[in-house]
């Protein structure tokens, strides 16, 4: 049965798991460089938000372990710090790419279809992962646990693939970044 805060938030969840990718393909096809903008690269980004991946792929395992544990409010801080993760994220990704130049893998033979299949899957799947992320939160808060749990079974593993190919993506191309 759904709770009354699921159906608050509902509305609001699918405008963002709509939003969100749009503005960020939007946004990542603006170079404010490009466009006569005399802004400095925010070439110092990648490295940190590759961080903040790692970061919550921690945070993530962290959670579950609370949950498990019986420790609830733990979990539910954990994951509001890994929901904040993402933002961050999210935002200096967005940032790092408005102001920088592409840059183009350079591997070359299996190495470069490996990394294109991990690229294009983390890609898609941080996209699926937003309405997961959102519903199975307000199914914790709303109360209902095993609504709560069933998807946060589907959850987890998409969200901590998000997290760790983000790392992998970053220590993939990062020799190929422009100094």
């Amino acid at each position: 049965m759904i709770t009354e805060e699921e159906k608050k938030y509902k509305k609001w969840i699918v405008l963002l798991s709509i939003v969100i990718p749009l503005a960020v393909a939007v946004l990542f096809g603006v170079n404010l460089r490009k466009l006569g903008y005399d802004v400095t690269p925010l070439s110092f980004l990648p490295p940190i938000y590759a961080t903040i991946n790692g970061l919550t792929a921690v945070l993530l395992f962290a959670a579950v372990a609370a949950i498990k544990k019986g420790k609830v409010k733990l979990h539910e801080n954990l994951v509001k710090i890994c929901m904040a993760c993402s933002l961050a994220f999210l935002v200096m990704y967005v940032a790092y790419h408005m102001t920088s130049d592409s840059t183009p893998y350079g591997g070359e033979g299996l190495i470069r279809y490996v990394y294109f299949f991990i690229l294009i899957t983390h890609i898609l799947l941080s996209v699926i992962i937003i309405p997961f992320v959102l519903f199975t939160f307000v199914r914790g808060i709303a109360g209902a646990y095993e609504r709560h749990k069933k998807l946060a079974r589907i959850t987890y593993p998409m969200w901590m693939y998000v997290a760790v190919t983000g790392v992998i993506v970053y220590l993939m191309i990062s020799p190929y970044y422009v100094h």
